[in-house]
């Protein structure tokens, strides 16, 4: 039986890393993956990037309007098909999402009817909070009602565990402003430790 997975962690945890192994370990056994990105993520435009440098297309890019199971529908069938809404199976093996944070509850929702009714395994990809440890939407659905759920794990400059994503504009720690703000030249991030992140500044009664 297919499942919907949720792996997820801290910035730098290598998300899009084991992402990328997991497409080529399907690939190598001749099964086609579809891999989608939000298309929010602007970083990279239609190509995820893992920080050891190998980068990949990506087979959708995704705007918050878009109908996922749809699009992977019509993917899987290709062009020609009259019927989009036939069986996923036809053409795909399994879905991959970066990035999964940036999705919307309903586009998690569609993502687990790939799952239980075309029986297409979906693995999804990304953080759980933002930098004011304020779940995405995308994420906090994905904790309600994927099947499995696996932290990937990195380390904050202390040595501790990461598990809270500090936003920083120049070398200065901020902890107000927008939701999404895609790190680049201006804006940057550090995974730490729930006490780094207190004495950086953070606070844990942020609300949503």
């Amino acid at each position: 039986m297919a499942k919907l997975y949720f792996r997820y962690g801290a910035m730098n945890s290598g998300k899009t890393t084991g992402l990328l192994q997991t497409a080529y370990n399907y690939e190598e056994r001749d099964q086609k993956v579809v891999l989608i990105k939000a298309g929010i993520d602007t970083k990279g435009d239609d190509t995820v990037v893992s920080r050891l440098g190998v980068a990949r297309k990506v087979d959708l890019l995704v705007s918050p309007e878009d109908d996922v199971r749809l699009l992977v529908r019509r993917l899987a069938l290709g062009e020609r098909a009259a019927d989009p809404a036939a069986a996923a199976r036809q053409g795909v093996d399994c879905v991959l999402v970066d990035e999964a944070q940036f999705l919307t509850p309903e586009q998690v929702d569609q993502l687990m009817e790939l799952v239980l009714v075309d029986d297409l395994p979906v693995l999804a990809y990304g953080i759980r909070t933002d930098f004011r440890t304020v779940s995405f939407p995308g994420s906090r659905r994905l904790m309600e009602v994927a099947h499995s759920l696996e932290e990937l794990k990195t380390i904050c400059r202390c040595g501790r565990k990461a598990i809270f994503n500090a936003r920083k504009v120049g070398d200065h720690f901020v902890f107000d402003g927008a939701q999404i703000a895609i790190d680049g030249a201006d804006v940057t991030y550090e995974s730490l430790c729930g006490k780094c992140y207190l004495e950086a500044g953070g606070s844990l009664s942020a609300t949503a």
